[in-house]
């Protein structure tokens, strides 16, 4: 029963729909309406619980287990939202329904395997800081090789001559080593993507690099390079960003986890 209210509870958050100047649909209104009985519910299961293991005060007690922790948080929390609409206080509870959010985390404390999966992360957060280091060098190492390759060679594309529009192209590439074809010519451009997709300074490099090792994208950057330097020793500083950055070090977040 527990976990179908936790379930019908997450719908109804779910289904909330917020408008400017605190106003409400009528679904909305509808919906706030079984705040009350949600509430109740989980004040019964926190009641039964403290009275069959106590509150606080021994070994096994209710609040001595972190789930049971984050359940009274919820609930009393809930409590003090739901009271906060209906008696007029000098505070604003209803700020408090903001915690409303880690209401689906009640479903941890029902389900034994997703206890496991979420302590094993816990587990792992150390080593997974070791490897966002790794990571942020990689890509802070790549980000200054690109300065050296890259930097201003982006802000250059084909214009119409004597109209001083861009060539309709969508997006525009760069002209270096390409070229523009007749009845255009080279002039200062933004750059890719209004000029964020560029490695004139190391704030931009590590952004391009890590748009490159997420996969999304990469060609892009990797086809507005070779037009602007050419194709023939390109390869040598994208490849490695790929195979290192996305297929070596992402992965072994991967590896971390299995293990």
């Amino acid at each position: 029963m527990i976990l179908a209210t936790i379930i019908a509870n997450c719908i109804v958050l779910a289904l909330e729909q917020h408008l400017p100047e605190d106003d409400k649909t009528p679904m909305s209104r509808r919906l706030e309406k079984t705040e009350p009985y949600f509430i109740g519910i989980f004040c019964f299961e926190a009641g039964i619980k403290i009275v069959a293991l106590g509150f606080v005060f021994h070994k096994g007690s209710y609040l001595r287990n972190g789930w049971n922790v984050m359940d009274f948080i919820v609930v009393l929390s809930g409590i003090l939202a739901t009271a906060g609409t209906h008696f007029n206080t000098h505070v604003d509870l209803r700020t408090l329904r903001a915690v409303r959010v880690l209401r689906p985390l009640k479903l941890v404390s029902g389900i034994p395997s997703l206890q496991i999966v979420l302590k094993s992360i816990m587990k792992a957060m150390v080593p997974l800081l070791q490897i966002g280091l790794l990571l942020f060098f990689a890509i802070l190492m790549f980000a200054i090789i690109g300065l050296e390759f890259y930097s201003g060679k982006l802000h250059r594309a084909c214009y119409v001559n004597n109209s001083g529009k861009l060539e309709e192209m969508d997006p525009p590439h760069p002209c270096g080593v390409q070229g523009c074809p007749a009845g255009y010519e080279c002039r200062d451009w933004i750059g890719p993507n209004d000029g964020i997709t560029q490695f004139d300074n190391i704030l931009f490099a590590v952004l391009t690099v890590f748009q490159c090792i997420t996969m999304e994208g990469w060609t892009t950057v990797l086809y507005n390079t070779n037009d602007a330097l050419g194709a023939t020793w390109n390869w040598l500083y994208f490849i490695p960003l790929i195979i290192i950055g996305s297929f070596f070090v992402l992965n072994l977040v991967l590896g971390v986890l299995s293990g």
